[in-house]
């Protein structure tokens, strides 16, 4: 079976488009709805969640550990339990959990690197998927274990699947980071590709149909931090 790689270490065995639907869903229905995922730097995941239609609000933040620890310096040093996590709020009966968790596999991460994201390397950026209540456990567990049946990655999966008990929200300079910051060598280099990923193969709607394919570079976070 052939391999398919646009983001370093990210090898799937399949073109993201043809990226499973999960079997197991919540039922489609009315209301806001919050989930919190983890899948490196925030500044990436938060740029290709902000694209999806359904989607209300992103929020960066960390979660894993305690509030006297939830700062950026505090995280980077990679000694606390904190992983940089996205909450995503959004409208259940426009776009659904097991949608996001898709979005999340096939798009935003790659969930075979342990602790780390292309140049990321620390327990801050580790894949996990933090669920609020027990739907939320059953759907995760149940596509993590399609997703590992259907032999998509070349690699095992490592996301975590833990309970959340609390989300911090990151320091306000973090909050729409990449919409901000466009031309900034990392935005460029590692979320730019991923929101054109997403535009270029997942058949979801967006608020803007336009993307952009740019050169995806080995680059840390943290050397564009400052």
């Amino acid at each position: 079976m052939a391999e398919f790689c646009d983001i370093p270490g990210a090898a799937l065995r399949i073109v993201p488009n043809d990226f499973p639907d999960p079997l197991l869903d919540e039922a489609n229905d009315s209301g806001e709805r919050t989930t919190v995922l983890a899948g490196g730097c925030f500044w990436c995941t938060e740029s290709v969640f902000k694209e999806l239609d359904g989607v209300l609000e992103v929020t960066s933040g960390y979660s894993g550990d305690d509030a006297g620890s939830a700062d950026y310096k505090t995280v980077c040093t990679g000694t606390t339990n904190h992983a940089e996590a996205i909450a995503i709020r959004y409208d259940a009966s426009r776009i659904s959990f097991g949608q996001l968790l898709k979005v999340f596999f096939a798009v935003a991460h790659d969930p075979t690197t342990r602790d780390r994201q292309g140049g990321d390397v620390g327990r801050q950026y580790r894949s996990a998927i933090f669920f609020a209540n027990q739907e939320q456990y059953d759907i995760a567990q149940a596509y993590l274990d399609q997703i590992a049946k259907a032999g998509i990655f070349k690699s095992p999966v490592v996301t975590e699947l833990v309970p959340l008990e609390a989300f911090h929200t990151a320091e306000a300079y973090h909050q729409n980071y990449a919409e901000r910051n466009p031309e900034q060598g990392y935005i460029q280099a590692a979320a730019q590709p991923k929101v054109a990923k997403l535009k270029t193969y997942i058949n979801f709607p967006f608020d803007d149909p336009g993307s952009t394919i740019f050169h995806l570079a080995n680059l840390s976070e943290n050397e564009w931090a400052e």
